[in-house]
């Protein structure tokens, strides 16, 4: 079986989510098309990064990012750095000939995604990006019915990803709060997971009208090594937010259906909604992050005496689930959608086939965002292009 040697750089909670999930690809994909092997890990931090070696089977560690992405062991890259330094570390890794996988949003802001896609497609490599809640059984099972043609016509969708990891004003200054660290803000984070999702169920949007806002103005500063899940204290020196809390969103489908997207970092109730509904002419479905082992269906050409929804339960006639439990109802969870992404990744740099979602998608994301962030300033809808390197110029 060949092997394909793996790079992490960036080994904070995702770098060590996909770090965890390459691990266990072999024990559950027997079938699998290539063996992982965690050559290096990459951190700034030489105590985390040495952990990789010590606990999560790395047979090198290394706080240079350089020196990950040129071994000459490591075929493909798999960056999880703050979203500005990627520009950077996917351009190299592609000039270098590697395979790149990049946590999304690919580019903190669209024209780093924009440069970044250009390069890669330049050095011909296989590319992926962190969309993982495509990956989730139920998911693939309600692009199936629309695919098929179970919902009809699709009239509308309904996308938001509602977080509470902002929430709390005492909530430290990371990167992630910071237009220099992350780029824009919950538009380039979590929007992006919304969309790309109502994108691959629904098609492309055409235009797109929006706002923005940032409700917690400034946060106090943080610490060595702190994350956005770290706590200040009242008293403590602050800094100021630099990027938006909120966005929000009417967008026009190319199919002709109507759909609304939000997302935010700091309202109070959902705590991780990644959730989504579609309505067509013969029937609509309903899916959440928060209960992702379950999704709501309700069809109206079948055969019963009852009118409604009915929630059906994730088991191992969906796709992927039988890998992790049998049975129904069974539940999976978060990192096994990681798992099943790195799975994809890997068998596409083994088949040398370009992975879905990769940095296109990425792209035809950024593209979406663009004009949504031209709508914040002119207040009226705008047109969805798909951006280039020209349109940087």
């Amino acid at each position: 079986m060949k092997s394909v040697g793996i790079a992490v750089i960036g080994f904070g909670w995702m770098g060590q989510a996909h770090s965890r999930s390459y691990a266990r690809i072999p024990s559950l994909f027997p079938d699998r098309a290539a063996e992982p092997v965690l050559v290096v890990c990459c951190d700034n931090v030489p105590e985390r990064a040495a952990e990789a070696v010590r606990s999560f089977g790395f047979t090198e560690a290394t706080t240079d990012p350089a020196a990950a992405i040129n071994h000459p062991d490591v075929d493909a890259v798999i960056v999880c750095a703050p979203n500005m330094l990627h520009e950077k570390l996917c351009i190299e890794a592609g000039a270098a000939g590697k395979h790149v996988f990049c946590e999304k949003p690919v580019g903190g802001t669209p024209a780093q995604t924009v440069r970044i896609a250009a390069a890669a497609d330049a050095a011909g490599v296989v590319t992926g990006v962190g969309y993982n809640y495509r990956w989730a059984p139920l998911v693939r099972y309600a692009k199936q019915l629309v695919d098929d043609g179970d919902l009809g016509d699709i009239t509308n969708y309904r996308g938001r990803f509602f977080s509470m990891y902002g929430a709390d004003p005492m909530g430290l200054l990371s990167w992630r709060f910071q237009l220099d660290g992350a780029g824009y803000g919950v538009s380039s984070d979590i929007l992006s997971h919304s969309m790309d999702l109502g994108m691959m169920l629904n098609g492309p949007i055409q235009s797109v009208v929006g706002l923005e806002k940032t409700f917690i103005t400034e946060r106090p500063l943080p610490k060595a090594g702190g994350t956005h899940y770290d706590r200040g204290h009242p008293g403590d020196p602050t800094g100021p937010v630099t990027n938006e809390d909120y966005a929000g969103c009417l967008v026009r489908f190319a199919n002709g259906s109507i759909g609304t997207f939000e997302s935010s970092r700091n309202i109070v109730g959902p705590q991780s909604q990644m959730a989504f509904d579609i309505h067509g002419t013969k029937g609509a479905l309903s899916w959440n992050l928060e209960t992702m082992n379950e999704m709501r269906i309700f069809l109206t050409g079948d055969p019963h005496l009852h009118d409604g929804y009915t929630t059906v339960y994730a088991g191992d006639r969906y796709p992927f689930h039988g890998n992790f439990v049998p049975g129904d109802a069974n539940a999976i969870g978060y990192e096994d959608l990681k798992v099943i992404e790195c799975l994809q990744f890997l068998t596409a740099v083994a088949t040398g086939e370009q992975h879905e979602p990769g940095f296109a998608q990425a792209l035809q994301y950024v593209s979406v965002q663009d004009a949504l962030i031209r709508s914040w300033s002119s207040g009226h809808w705008e047109d969805v292009t798909t951006l280039t390197l020209e349109d940087l110029a």
